[in-house]
């Protein structure tokens, strides 16, 4: 069943969309806003990328909260949000016929992301320092892996305190609703993948 989809255009002023620039317990470090990210170049334009689907922007705020009352001060801090499809078909390009193809979902299916249901995310402490968590985003390692992260911590490659930092995300994460991937620690989605296609709208 093909894709309902929506105008990135339409969707700035689209009340199912809201932005999470101003969400107490969150900073904005949008890398496919910038050059900071697997592709070496800027790919969203003029679009700032702070935006969610309201559900996932309300589960996020949730977690920002859980996390401070873990650890008072510390912050999430947001590596992307809303990503729309014309920009998932170039990181698509780039990694298809490659090894890397694994973590990046086929434009033809369509992205969480692109939905505005996903967020990539990680920890800055009360210093504004952004936690060491083994890898880097968008690393396409086993180390990356939450599915390898007991086999990595046994080989010395995750150390005790990367892995603690994970399962603090993870935990936030997971008691506001969302739920991770096998693939990337940072990932997470705001409900399940299939009924997100099924139902929501795709930001083109």
């Amino acid at each position: 069943m093909p894709l309902t989809t929506i105008q990135l255009e339409d969707v700035l002023n689209h009340p199912e969309y809201i932005s999470i620039h101003q969400m107490p317990g969150i900073l904005l470090d949008l890398r496919y806003a910038s050059a900071d990210n697997f592709i070496g170049h800027k790919l969203y334009g003029d679009f700032d990328g702070g935006l969610l689907h309201r559900q996932a922007a309300s589960q996020l705020a949730r977690a920002a909260s859980i996390l401070q009352e873990e650890r008072p001060g510390w912050r999430l801090r947001v590596l992307d949000a809303l990503r729309p499809g014309r920009v998932q078909r170039l990181l698509w390009e780039r990694v298809k016929g490659t090894p890397q193809h694994i973590y990046v979902a086929d434009p033809a299916r369509g992205s969480i992301h692109s939905f505005g249901m996903a967020v990539d995310v990680t920890l800055e402490d009360e210093h504004g320092q952004e936690q060491d968590m083994g890898t880097r985003f968008d690393d396409f390692s086993l180390l990356a892996q939450p599915a390898q992260e007991r086999q990595m911590l046994q080989a010395g490659l995750l150390t005790q305190p990367q892995l603690q930092r994970r399962l603090l995300l993870r935990a936030c994460m997971q008691q506001a609703g969302f739920h991770g991937i096998a693939s990337e620690w940072w990932h997470f989605e705001a409900a399940d993948s299939g009924w997100i296609r099924a139902n929501m709208l795709l930001v083109e």
